[in-house]
């Protein structure tokens, strides 16, 4: 037995105490061991167990989750299809307005478009008529540009008006006087001398005046109108002013009211060697005021002159309404007479109507009292005896009175 034992140095081990050790520490270790993996599967349990309540917990959940996420998938569905119905009504209500809006804009444009047609036609018609009247003011324009052609244009003006505001027979046109002159237009007053008219105007001047840009030019052309104006006074006055054969006072026709208040605005020199001269210068439209005048005095002459015509006349017209007087007061006569016979019969009318309307009713109360003596006379002249009495009274007189 001592042979087993183990020397380790200084210290002798008894080999079976040391398999006891070994063993009681194994033992030790497999306790331990056991200990631990029951620990370890007792925590196992446990985990699983608070695995499985998780688990469950989780489930519920899921469950509440999965209610509420349904729930909330309803509600977004309902809101979806309010949301979806909102939006169509809004897009049905916006679709309207843009309909009405796009309709009446449409008719807006429709309108505006042919507005605006009229308006263009009217322009067009209006640029013909300045394209017609350009090309007249250039034909005026040529036509004063030639002072033959310029005084052919004042003479027509002026005929116009004379034709316009006499008769015929009161005027004559480029005649000739005594002193182998020929005015443009005598008018003949009646008893007395005839009314010279001229329509050679100078306008040669004005244009220049016109056309002037520089002082110079301006005065230039005014001392021109002067010269020209007062040369054609004095001309007029020594050709045409005949004494006993036309009148003292002459008229110079000017074509335009433009030149004719340019000449009282910016000449007066001009005007009173007219006046001086006995020359009245006229525009067309003094010159339509002087022809009336003469006008009213040729009716008013001719009206003297018909005075006893016209007496004789109204005498006649006096015996007439004298007759027709007469008439009418003999046919007011016979009217009195009729409107009489007239109330005659209406009042007999109105007796007949009255009792047929008392033999209607059977109503003879009031006709038999009347007294007898109303009863005609040849009723008893022809041996009638009077009606019998019915015991109270009264008379059936069916036919009394009138």
């Amino acid at each position: 037995m001592n042979e087993n034992i183990i020397r380790l140095g200084e210290i002798t081990l008894d080999p079976t105490l040391l398999l006891l050790g070994v063993a009681g520490f194994a033992a030790f270790l497999l306790l331990a061991l056991l200990i631990v993996v029951i620990v370890g599967m007792s925590r196992r349990s446990a985990e699983s167990a608070e695995k499985t309540a998780q688990a469950s917990h989780l489930d519920t959940e899921l469950a509440e989750l999965k209610g509420r996420l349904q729930t909330v998938a309803e509600i977004s569905v309902s809101r979806q299809s309010e949301l979806t119905r909102s939006i169509n009504q809004r897009l049905d209500g916006v679709t309207h307005r843009l309909g009405q809006n796009l309709t009446e804009s449409s008719r807006k444009t429709t309108e505006s478009l042919s507005k605006l047609n009229e308006r263009l036609a009217v322009i067009d018609t209006a640029q013909k008529n300045i394209t017609e009247l350009s090309s007249n003011v250039v034909g005026l324009q040529e036509i004063l540009a030639n002072k033959q052609q310029r005084g052919a244009f004042g003479q027509g003006r002026m005929e116009a008006i004379i034709e316009d505001g006499l008769p015929r027979g009161a005027y004559t046109f480029q005649a000739t006087l005594s002193n182998n002159m020929r005015p443009d237009c005598l008018i003949h007053l009646p008893n007395a001398p005839d009314v010279v008219i001229d329509a050679k105007f100078p306008l040669e001047g004005f244009e220049a005046l016109r056309e002037a840009r520089s002082e110079t030019a301006k005065k230039q052309a005014n001392t021109r109108v002067r010269q020209d104006v007062g040369t054609h006074i004095t001309a007029i006055a020594e050709r045409y002013l005949i004494s006993g054969e036309t009148q003292d006072t002459a008229l110079m026709f000017v074509p335009s009211e433009a030149i004719y208040a340019d000449l009282h605005e910016n000449f007066p020199a001009v005007l009173q060697q007219a006046a001086r001269a006995r020359i009245v210068i006229v525009s067309p439209n003094m010159l339509m005021l002087a022809v009336q005048t003469m006008q009213a005095i040729m009716k008013d002459v001719k009206m003297r002159e018909q005075a006893g015509l016209i007496q004789k006349e109204v005498a006649y017209l006096l015996d007439d309404v004298h007759r027709l007087r007469e008439r009418v007061l003999k046919l007011q006569q016979h009217f009195g007479q009729t409107g009489k016979d007239i109330e005659q019969v209406l009042t007999s009318s109105e007796k007949i109507t009255s009792r047929g309307r008392r033999i209607e009713t059977l109503d003879f109360e009031d006709e038999a009292k009347a007294p007898a003596a109303k009863v005609p006379t040849s009723g008893r002249k022809k041996g009638k005896a009077p009606a019998k009495s019915n015991g109270n009274g009264k008379q059936p007189d069916l036919l009394a009175g009138e």
